[in-house]
């Protein structure tokens, strides 16, 4: 594993952010959804691609809560261009369950 500085971390934007739509992404060349993510009035709302399918429906991730970094440069991603990158673990078998806060934060807010 490569160490990092702090001055490293602090320069990586991750953010809340609450999924406000979710829709199949066919044009993705592995299962996706397009995500709109909203990270509150200051940042407003951004679109991401997830491959998220195995574990997640669209109706489900609507109102959910998610981390995601937000100073990645644009991505073309088919005809989708992704603002930010919603993060997430693989579990045992491979698929991706999202990382969320356990509680309520503000949206927009920073890992601190």
């Amino acid at each position: 594993m490569q160490e990092i500085t702090w001055t490293d971390f602090t320069k990586v934007e991750l953010r809340v952010g609450r999924i406000v739509a979710a829709e199949a992404f066919p044009e993705a060349r592995k299962p996706a959804y397009k995500l709109h993510v909203d990270f509150g009035p200051e940042l407003g709302v951004k679109k991401s691609s997830a491959q998220i399918t195995r574990l997640y429906q669209p109706e489900d991730l609507v109102g959910k809560l998610v981390v995601a970094v937000i100073n990645f440069p644009k991505k073309q991603i088919g005809p989708l261009v992704s603002e930010c990158l919603v993060t997430g673990f693989h579990n045992e078998h491979g698929e991706v369950a999202l990382c969320v806060p356990d509680k309520a934060v503000p949206l927009g807010t920073k890992l601190l």
